[in-house]
């Protein structure tokens, strides 16, 4: 069962990080224009999305509630977000220790986006409303 649950994580993780031929690359003022006062669900590993609220004001509420979150940290919390160059910044007060952390942004062809922290850590999201 354990190698079953590996092989699937494996895949999961192979699809995350296919990169479409047809991706744009945003530039600052296109990451400005795509979160400003909207919501981005990230999916989640195991299933599931995790909503990332982008208020004009530069301030962001997550919330990994749907998700599970609550039972390892803060499942709600509420930080700040910039942009830096072409980097879409945020941080929390306890997410990522406090740590401040920055992430490229493309938009896929099939209306997903796909983000790179500058980490090398990388997923998928849906742009909400």
């Amino acid at each position: 069962m354990l190698k079953r649950i590996a092989s699937c994580v494996a895949a999961l993780a192979c699809i995350a990080t296919f990169t479409p031929a047809h991706a744009e690359v945003l530039d600052s003022a296109g990451i400005r224009k795509l979160v400003t006062g909207r919501t981005i669900y990230l999916a989640a590993p195991l299933g599931g999305e995790f909503p990332l609220n982008y208020r004009p004001d530069g301030t962001v509420t997550g919330d990994g509630t749907a998700v599970g979150l609550g039972r390892f940290l803060a499942a709600k919390e509420t930080g700040r977000w910039s942009v830096s160059g072409d980097l879409l910044c945020q941080q929390f007060p306890t997410w990522n220790k406090g740590a401040r952390v920055c992430f490229t942004l493309e938009r896929l062809v099939d209306g997903k986006i796909r983000w790179v922290q500058t980490n090398g850590d990388q997923g998928l999201a849906r742009l909400g409303n």
